[in-house]
């Protein structure tokens, strides 16, 4: 026996006690350590909660105060839910300056690093740069237009109605799959309406249009059909351009649609509300334990059995016990968790100062649920996948420390060291495996848009959510409307 295995077997039993005590807290603070990286309080709970009491400036506020939690990995999302909150406060500018961060990185992250993918496929893709779902970059486009048209700022609106055509041009020719998401009929819509007010009718009409190949395209998976004021938009604008095919066209699809033209509409006010209703879906884990052997399965029949909810597991625990195991393999993957809105319309009512009030109800137009459905069932098999094959290598690298670590500690140590690198090395490989969970959860579940022309005049407005007692805005705000003008009121429903 060599000098060194000699004395080491000499002293196991003074110093082993206290070593593999060293080990195993060390172990367990690691693992401690990976499973709670993420904020002591839910950061979207606080802000739910700021917004469920009328107080949108403290949830920007709160946003702001964790930018750290965001870290490096997920300054877009950061933009993102930044932008969101300004908006809804009221701080148009700030909030179209956050989001222009947020595109910003978007585009630098177009070519992602081979260092990056290493690293999420060692860990979990959370190690990834948040890049977003390609509905919710173009979201960043529709927030900022909106900040805009809420300022009256039409010009600036339309660069980025343009930003939305170019982004959705090359969304489409990317994408290949007719069925998946490659145009958005909501900020083609939307773009239709910011061309109309700045009077240009051709890109208006051209915009519309796409709007309604848009919607008819994902009707079967989207949940909204297109909106009816979109049929007279179509005639409105097909009649006012002298499009003689096309307004026959839509006059043999909408046959009872009525509509005012063009020219008698210029002499009106336009309105246009726009409600972010409820609470974008959340992801959570979803975890897949699979046993290599029958012991094994024992195993994680008994722990799913004590704990049967893939939330309420406590990965520290299972850590530390399949480690122990040590034939257990554990593949994260995301699951949606949707938080659906109980408002399916508004009715907004101008009263003019005779007190005639002239009440319109909104449309369902974006389906922000339905959207983000569609983009993780889109990538999920590519995500599981992933997760299969690194969990697979995380299992394979785990297994050959642990062999050459007991090799190295000789035969009379090889059982107690295998243990402990077995329990550090795949329990880390358990610890570690985490779905990427992060999403735009400032974004409401549904977006509703209500329009009225009316005449010239001095109005109070007032909005109330369907179902509800009283409306989400209290007080009554007060329009002073011209000929011509377009106004856009942003409001935000939690029900």
């Amino acid at each position: 026996m060599s000098p060194f295995f000699s004395r080491f077997a000499h002293g196991a039993c003074v110093r082993w006690g206290v070593h593999t005590s060293i080990s195993l807290c060390s172990c367990l603070l690691s693992l401690s350590l990976l499973t709670g990286c993420g904020p002591s309080v839910n950061r979207y709970l606080l802000i739910e909660q700021s917004l469920l009491a009328g107080d949108p400036t403290r949830a920007a506020a709160i946003v702001e105060q964790s930018e750290k939690e965001y870290e490096g990995k997920s300054r877009v999302l950061y933009g993102m839910d930044r932008g969101m909150t300004l908006q809804l406060a009221g701080q148009y500018q700030q909030s179209s300056a956050a989001l222009e961060q947020a595109e910003g990185e978007v585009d630098r992250l177009y070519t992602r690093t081979i260092r990056s993918e290493t690293a999420s496929f060692l860990t979990n893709d959370n190690a990834l740069p948040y890049e977003g779902d390609p509905y919710e970059q173009v979201m960043i486009n529709v927030v900022k237009a909106l900040n805009y048209a809420a300022q009256g700022q039409f010009q600036e609106a339309l660069v980025e109605a343009r930003r939305i055509d170019h982004r959705l041009n090359v969304l489409s020719d990317t994408v290949k799959d007719a069925s998946s998401y490659r145009n958005d009929g909501f900020a083609r819509y939307l773009s239709g309406i910011l061309y109309e007010s700045a009077g240009d009718l051709n890109n208006a009409f051209i915009a519309y249009r796409n709007a309604y190949e848009a919607y008819e395209a994902a009707r079967g998976w989207s949940k909204t059909p297109y909106p009816p004021s979109l049929r007279s938009d179509l005639l409105r604008t097909a009649e006012a351009l002298s499009l003689t095919t096309e307004f026959e066209e839509y006059r043999r699809q909408f046959p009872d649609i009525t509509w005012e033209p063009f020219s008698k509409q210029q002499q009106l006010a336009q309105v246009v509300m726009i409600s972010y209703n409820g609470r974008a879906p959340r992801k959570e884990d979803h975890y897949l334990d699979v046993p290599i052997s029958l012991d094994a399965l024992q195993l994680v029949l008994l722990n799913r059995g004590l704990s049967p909810s893939s939330h309420q597991r406590n990965r520290a625990a299972d850590s530390v016990l399949y480690g122990l195991n040590g034939r257990v393999v554990r593949v994260a993957l995301p699951r949606l968790v949707p938080q659906k809105t109980q408002v399916p319309f508004e009715t907004m009512t101008l009263t003019d100062a005779v007190g005639h009030p002239i009440t319109v109800r909104s449309e369902q137009v974006y389906n922000v649920t339905a959207l983000a459905e569609k983009s993780l069932s889109d990538r999920m098999p590519g995500i599981t996948v992933k997760a299969l094959a690194r969990a697979a290598t995380k299992f394979a690298l785990a297994e050959g420390a642990t062999r050459g670590a007991q090799q190295a500690a000789g035969k009379d140590a090889a059982p107690w060291v295998g243990l402990v690198v077995g329990l550090l090395t795949k329990g880390l490989a358990v610890a570690s495996e985490e779905a990427d969970k992060r999403s735009w959860q400032t974004l409401p579940d549904e977006i509703h848009v209500a329009r009225v022309w009316v005449p010239p005049s001095q109005y109070q407005l007032s909005i109330q959510p369907s179902g509800q007692a009283h409306s989400t805005r209290q007080d009554v705000q007060s329009l002073s409307l011209s000929a011509g003008q377009t106004t856009f009121i942003i409001q935000r429903v939690m029900q």
